[in-house]
């Protein structure tokens, strides 16, 4: 079977971070308004009071110290509680376009690519800015990309499900080269009143270039050695955002068309399965745990892969065994364990193993083991 690699990764990072002090703030001024409206309601039992936050209780749950988004200031305001990001016409590229051409262009320099060199556009994340045209297609127009493009979604696994897809296309002979993009406005789908989730979401576009080995001639190559991926159907994490909410107008606006889990089912139930996947993966390349030097894990839970790797290792994991960026990146689903992948692995010698895991909403879970070349 042809060999493929992943030659290059890119990363944009939105102009704005949001620290824990600065949410908290927002979050407390919304929630004594409510309970001072509801008083009557609160003392009747009827309605139930909001509990404030804090700094100690988000860095004690997530490890989540700040985040980045693409607008700050109605994120910050207790009377809107959501970003202020301006519609665009038709004739003018989308914002999740702009992130994934920033990405990009720093994914090709990395892998010694240009546009013309790309074959297939692969735009794989939790939320799309619109159902059509796909975002994929767009992305291609304004890099001027032939060939072909599409998008999907699985959630938070949306990346390394794409880096498979993207394999699969290279060693079908259906691409030379693929451009997967995971553009992540999740600010956009986080419930900013919600006590229990306020603070897991950031905003981060990651990009990477996949192709055939014999070809590939940029400095950062990673041979994808082995890829499994898993679902199993849950409710724990949903979100019930659609065109047919237009069915239900009482329905619109909702707390279920926003980003929901029952966070402790997920803790319970996700790591072991997501240890498992990993330890399975790493055992159908033929090799063995204890041979792999870095784990590059979705950055959803700092507690969730502080367990995740002491499951696999018997230990806990060193720093650089399972770099954490999701203390200021906060969660950015698909893009976490990508941007996690592009920041930490320049210091890896050649002949390094590394496992790229992803898990989240479905439930989903991805794994790619890489050796650096």
């Amino acid at each position: 079977m042809k060999a493929v690699v992943i030659s290059g990764t890119g990363l944009f990072t939105p102009p704005y971070s949001i620290s824990n002090d600065e949410l908290v703030l927002a979050f407390n001024a919304y929630a004594e308004r409510f309970n001072a409206e509801h008083a009557d309601a609160i003392a009747a039992g009827t309605v139930a009071a909001i509990e404030p936050s804090s700094s100690g209780f988000i860095e004690k749950a997530s490890g989540i110290k700040s985040r980045y988004v693409m607008e700050k200031s109605g994120i910050l305001d207790p009377a809107r509680m959501t970003p202020r990001i301006a519609e665009r016409g038709d004739d003018e590229p989308s914002l999740q376009a702009e992130m994934c051409v920033a990405a990009a262009r720093e994914a090709l320099a990395r892998a010694g690519r240009l546009p013309a060199d790309i074959d297939m556009v692969l735009v794989a994340c939790s939320n799309m800015q619109r159902p059509y045209p796909a975002m994929a297609v767009e992305v291609q127009e304004l890099l001027g990309i032939e060939g072909y493009g599409f998008d999907m979604n699985v959630a938070c696994s949306s990346a390394t499900f794409g880096i498979q897809t993207a394999a699969a296309a290279v060693q079908a002979g259906q691409a030379r080269a693929v451009l997967v993009l995971n553009p992540e406005i999740t600010s956009g789908h986080l419930n900013f009143r919600d006590r229990d989730s306020h603070f897991i979401f950031g905003d981060a576009c990651t990009a990477l270039v996949v192709e055939a080995a014999e070809t590939a001639r940029g400095a950062h190559q990673f041979e994808i050695v082995e890829s499994k991926l898993k679902t199993k159907f849950s409710n724990n994490i949903r979100n019930n955002f659609g065109f047919m909410n237009r069915f239900d107008e009482a329905g619109i606006g909702q707390p279920d068309k926003l980003f929901r889990q029952q966070g402790r089912k997920v803790f319970k139930e996700v790591c072991p399965m997501a240890a498992e996947m990993i330890r399975d993966t790493v055992t159908a390349a033929g090799l063995e745990v204890g041979q792999v030097s870095r784990y590059w894990l979705h950055q959803a839970n700092l507690n969730m892969n502080l367990l995740i790797a002491r499951t696999l290792l018997g230990r806990d994991a060193a720093p650089e065994e399972a770099p954490v960026i999701l203390d200021t990146y906060a969660n950015t689903s698909s893009a976490g364990s990508i941007i996690a992948f592009h920041k930490y692995q320049d210091d890896l010698p050649q002949g390094a193993l590394g496992v790229i895991c992803s898990f989240g909403a479905g439930y989903s879970i991805g794994c790619v083991v890489v050796r650096k070349k």
